[in-house]
């Protein structure tokens, strides 16, 4: 009879957890969004002067993404560094990223890439 209970107090408990928002751990990325209303502009050569470890820019669909803060926590490792400074849209949508990655970079955005008009 107790391991019943106990079974049923685990799975209430398991269900629960599953059932919860999965938040990213306090104290590890600190994103700041910005409330403004007009987005800043960057052009490719500013993007790709930000291509290291410590400062890593991204563009995901002509955003900019600062990822620096989530370098060191990014599950598949350096490869978040293969376009550091330049397009990550087609790694970015790739069948390695679940669907939580896209409600994760919406912190880290910081503009959009600026459009050459020829």
């Amino acid at each position: 009879m107790m391991i019943i209970i106990a079974t049923v107090i685990l799975g209430i408990l398991y269900g629960a957890y599953l059932l919860m928002p999965q938040g990213r751990k306090p104290g590890k990325v600190v994103a700041v969004k910005s409330n403004a209303k007009e987005s800043k502009l960057y052009t490719r050569a500013e993007i790709a002067l930000h291509n290291k470890r410590t400062d890593c820019w991204i563009i995901i669909k002509n955003k900019v993404f600062d990822v620096t803060p989530y370098v060191e926590e990014h599950p598949g490792g350096d490869a978040i560094l293969v376009h550091a400074g330049d397009d990550s849209t087609e790694g970015f949508y790739g069948p390695q990223h679940g669907t939580r990655v896209f409600d994760l970079i919406d912190d880290f955005c910081i503009g959009e890439l600026q459009k050459i008009n020829l």
